[in-house]
């Protein structure tokens, strides 16, 4: 049992680095996916699901990187803060947008591009 516990102690940081590092990835796809998406709602999914993502695997891996169980506490609060407001925000900015009229862009990228030729 000793043994086992002292193997769990010292992977504990090396997961929480891999953690954290998966957790960044995930924030750079997603602001990848903002910046090459169509249109505003497509965008908003690709930012509040990674922003969700993203957020949880990072504060997972800080948390098994904590010296003490205030800062996973603390962690834990932010994490619930992020996740209580995050989806509710982009469900506000959602809301908005289709209350405003904002239409979302229906059919293929190739399909719209090639109507915009023609048009021109």
């Amino acid at each position: 049992m000793g043994e086992l516990l002292g193997f769990l102690m010292a992977a504990k940081p090396v997961l929480g680095a891999f953690l954290c590092l998966v957790g960044g990835t995930l924030a750079i796809i997603g602001t990848v996916g903002v910046l090459r998406f169509p249109d505003f709602y497509t965008r908003l999914h690709a930012a509040s699901v990674t922003d969700t993502g993203a957020a949880t695997i990072t504060i997972i891996g800080m948390a098994l990187l904590a010296p003490s169980w205030l800062v996973v506490f603390k962690l834990a609060a932010i994490w619930l803060f992020l996740f209580l407001t995050g989806p509710t925000g982009t469900h506000a900015l959602a809301n908005a947008a289709h209350t405003a009229g904002l239409q979302p862009v229906i059919g293929r990228q190739r399909d719209l591009a090639e109507h915009a030729e023609e048009d021109a």
